[in-house]
């Protein structure tokens, strides 16, 4: 099965968290990264108060199902020292399970496609690096990016490679 994930840091040496992100998820059994969106700076969403993010996009390959693949980038997340303090706050590592393939699910412990993937340019921007073509296992994301207005974001120099 295929999985888009988001990832976003603000705290330490951002590049090198989401690598290790990168990494931790390329260490999973089952599981591949097959392709990785630019780097991202972007200004925090919903807490103000706080560094700006390094956001990416991977895409992943994995024979886990998506609740095994849920399981996985929250361990992955625990493993690189998240902590989450409250709602949108500083952290070391987000691993967001944003698409698995096609599929809809919507459980109490799961949401797929994310339920806000058309509300942030650090999730549309790196997903077009990936999906040149706006659109992601029939998800049509590329119109949602234009009526975003309030959020800065900025493609780096950095590659996670």
């Amino acid at each position: 099965m295929k999985y888009v994930l988001g990832l976003g840091t603000n705290i330490g040496n951002r590049l090198e968290n989401l690598k290790n992100a990168v990494s931790a998820l390329e260490l999973a059994p089952k599981t591949a990264v097959v392709k990785k969106s630019a780097v991202y700076e972007t200004s925090p969403v919903g807490y103000a108060r706080q560094q700006n993010f390094y956001n990416c996009v991977v895409l992943c390959e994995s024979e886990f199902d998506p609740h095994e693949m849920l399981g996985l980038c929250l361990g992955a997340e625990c493993g690189l020292g998240r902590v989450r303090n409250f709602k949108n706050g500083p952290r070391v590592i987000d691993i967001d399970l944003l698409f698995a393939e096609d599929k809809i699910i919507r459980t109490p412990n799961l949401t797929v496609p994310h339920p806000r993937v058309r509300e942030r340019l650090f999730v549309l921007l790196p997903l077009l690096d990936i999906f040149e073509d706006g659109v992601a296992f029939g998800f049509d994301f590329a119109p949602a990016i234009a009526g975003i207005k309030d959020q800065q974001i900025t493609k780096t120099k950095f590659t996670l490679d």
